[in-house]
């Protein structure tokens, strides 16, 4: 028999994107699926758009609000699939993107082979997103891959991923404590305990920059500053149980300079936690600077406002980009109806 797709969407307050994301789910063309929505105590009408389409098979489930990976992990245990596919509940998948990885899977085999795929921002136009290969778009062995992409600061997206049950097995559950860069966290186990990464160019996948108060920015939040030291700790520690060498702790170091910003000054316990961390691993972090267009701001008023300003400013433009693209989006359709 063929094997069975679990595709699994863990949703909390999605309403605007939750529709499109579960029909993108039921148009793939490989039809050995099953689809699971885990609503995680959304208060505004996600519950009640994911149920109208149970009459198309899509299982739908509520539980009190546990957080993304809380969600994730109530999905995978009701899940039967021989393979997982992660869906956030704004994200699209290409109508082939599961069944040219299958395709690959038919080829290589081995259930711990990992499969991914091209992906694209997007806000509202799917059609407009541009697909940029990165360094991580090519086969890889799972060391190379992660000094890759903490070296030159590159990462995958979610929805790109296709998982055997055995390598999700061996990977274990989504860590409940990272409420910021659980996936970043998550997949670094998955491709550690795989025998290498497939990519497959003709899948692709579609990540929706939906809001700039979403969980992926860290802005003023401590909660997720602490998470994103947290997973920034663990990254560390899998890629050292890989190789310990000159080459992946300097890897770590230029992953750690990457990220201090965030933390600056803000946190200066966890400044202080990541350079003595960087020293262990005989490197030194650097002062964090910004750049020149707010480095007069820091001259006049200090560091801090001028860390707000640059905040500000870019969500400011992100925001601008997003309510543009509605526009056009709004203009498309009306077109469409003439």
């Amino acid at each position: 028999m063929s094997p069975l797709v679990s595709i699994l969407i863990p949703a909390y307050n999605a309403e605007r994107w939750i529709a499109e994301t579960i029909q993108s789910a039921l148009v793939q063309t490989w039809p050995y699926k099953e689809i699971i929505v885990v609503d995680d105590g959304s208060t505004d009408k996600t519950l009640r758009m994911a149920r109208e389409f149970r009459a198309d098979g899509v299982t739908v489930v509520t539980q009190k609000n546990r957080g993304a990976s809380g969600a994730r992990n109530k999905a995978l245990a009701l899940s039967q699939g021989d393979y997982i596919q992660w869906l956030d509940a704004d994200d699209l998948l290409s109508p082939d993107k599961i069944a040219k990885q299958m395709e690959n899977q038919k080829r290589y085999g081995s259930k711990r082979t990992l499969f991914s795929s091209a992906w694209a921002y997007f806000f509202y136009r799917p059609g407009k997103a541009k697909f940029i290969p990165s360094p991580l778009w090519c086969d890889l062995s799972p060391v190379e891959f992660l000094l890759t992409k903490m070296s030159q600061n590159v990462h995958m997206q979610p929805g790109i991923w296709l998982v055997s049950r055995e390598l999700t097995e061996a990977a274990g559950p989504w860590d409940t404590r990272l409420r910021r860069d659980n996936d970043g966290e998550y997949f670094c186990r998955v491709i550690a305990a795989s025998d290498g990464i497939r990519f497959v160019p003709g899948a692709r996948t579609f990540y929706r920059r939906a809001s700039s108060d979403s969980v992926t920015n860290i802005g003023r939040s401590n909660k997720k500053l602490d998470s994103q030291f947290l997973s920034m700790q663990l990254h560390v520690g899998y890629l050292l149980s890989l190789e310990n060498s000159e080459r992946t702790r300097a890897a770590c170091v230029s992953y750690l300079q990457t990220w201090l910003p965030n933390f600056y000054p803000q946190r200066p316990e966890i400044v202080q936690e990541l350079t003595q961390l960087a020293a262990s691993l005989g490197g030194e972090l650097l002062p964090p600077r910004l750049s020149w267009k707010y480095a007069w701001i820091q001259k006049i008023l200090g560091w801090k406002l001028a860390k707000e300003a640059q905040l500000v400013a870019r969500k400011d433009k992100e925001n601008i980009l997003r309510s543009w693209d509605r526009a056009l989006l709004k203009l498309d359709r009306r077109r469409q109806r003439r």
